[in-house]
């Protein structure tokens, strides 16, 4: 049986394709390490003043030797070169015992959809929400989305304080991923929030409820240039007064809720073009090594021998060709991978394979053996039912 096929339905990359994944993945391992490290110190970065450059640092290298020296950290080092910093492991807001969970473990809540629940009754408790925050002036309720079209991303954070015009803010990024572009717009709304005199309550509302969970997340992300912003802002916010507190509501973008609706509606307004040449975020640069590594697999198996003359070419609900995919265990089996018995049969129709039973009994004929019919029967009623 054709092992590119079998691979494919099993949405099993190639071993080839795997390994060329994983040599650039290991390329930009090296921005996740503190700026103390001995690999980052010989990689330094010539926009870097704070530190002294070693005197063994490639940026002592002129632009001959550079393209001459192969190596690991020549190729790491051309590869971060267009990817800004996005790390701070090292950062003192992740030190346990000094977080802001730890200090202020009452002061920070998290009020999740109750899936459980109606919709009906999630937007009734927006409602009553917003109704309370909005007879106090000391509270501000800040709702923040974001979107991504055309590799440009657009966050919005919409600012709502009692006796306050109501505050916008709209900002622009290329190629960076949904993730931290959601995280940026908290950050804009949080630390224009705190910069308010006289409040002492901040609602957040979002429908990325994950993304603001990662704020006070002490393990290394590629978010963390935003989170120790938000941390350091929040600290400063929370040490001011004893009652001074942030709560994240939870409000999923299909519930339409109308302060939501707004804001959403302004990151989706925007079409813009990206700006080249621009450095890409690190999630982003992930990402993008990734896609290009399926659309290879995606080429070469359909010039590939590999998948067998006969292969059927199923297609999707929007009747597109179902292309190789390792992501959720690829396409086909989101069909019948729920059964053995149906994945079974369906693998060797789509493959053309027959069973092992009549393969068996049409050799026997071909070289004039007589073999028992009886035999026979019950090997393709094993397989049948295997």
């Amino acid at each position: 049986m054709p092992t590119d096929s079998l691979e494919a339905i099993a949405g099993l990359i190639p071993i080839k394709f795997h390994l060329q994944k994983l040599a650039s993945r290991s390329q930009l391992h090296s921005a996740t390490l503190p700026e103390n490290h001995l690999i980052r110190t010989l990689m330094d970065s010539p926009l870097n003043l704070c530190n002294k450059p070693s005197p063994l640092s490639i940026n002592t290298l002129t632009e001959c030797q550079k393209n001459t020296v192969k190596g690991y950290l020549i190729d790491s080092y051309n590869k971060l070169f267009g990817v800004f910093p996005s790390f701070s492991p090292l950062n003192p807001e992740f030190n346990p015992g000094s977080r802001i969970v730890d200090i202020f473990p009452d002061q920070v809540s998290f009020n999740l959809a109750n899936k459980a629940k109606s919709n009906k009754s999630r937007f009734q408790q927006l409602d009553d929400m917003m109704l309370h925050s909005s007879s106090s002036p000391h509270t501000a309720i800040v709702v923040t989305d974001a979107s991504i079209k055309n590799d440009i991303a657009t966050s919005v954070s919409h600012i709502h304080i009692r006796d306050y015009p109501l505050i916008k803010t709209v900002h622009h990024a290329a190629f960076v991923t949904s993730t931290e572009v959601e995280l940026f717009a908290m950050r804009c709304g949080i630390s224009q929030t705190c910069s308010k005199e006289n409040i002492s309550k901040i609602i957040v509302v979002t429908d990325s409820i994950h993304v603001a969970k990662k704020i006070f997340n002490n393990k290394t992300y590629p978010y963390q240039i935003h989170t120790t912003a938000i941390l350091s802002k929040l600290r400063q916010f929370l040490t001011t007064g004893q009652g001074n507190s942030i709560e994240f509501w939870e409000c999923p973008s299909w519930l339409k809720w109308r302060l939501h609706r707004s804001v959403d509606k302004d990151s989706k307004s925007f079409n813009l073009q990206p700006i080249l040449p621009s450095k890409v975020s690190w999630d982003y640069c992930k990402k993008i090594d990734s896609d290009n590594i399926t659309n290879l697999w995606k080429m070469t198996f359909q010039a590939s021998d590999g998948k067998g003359r006969h292969f059927l070419n199923l297609v999707d609900h929007n009747s597109k060709d179902i292309e190789p995919s390792y992501i959720k265990g690829g396409l086909w089996l989101q069909f019948f991978g729920h059964s053995n018995l149906l994945c079974t049969r369906a693998t060797r129709a789509i493959t053309n394979h027959a069973l092992i039973g009549k393969y068996h009994f049409s050799l026997m004929k071909i070289s004039n053996v007589l073999v028992s019919p009886t035999l026979s029967r019950q090997e393709d009623t094993y397989f049948m039912n295997v």
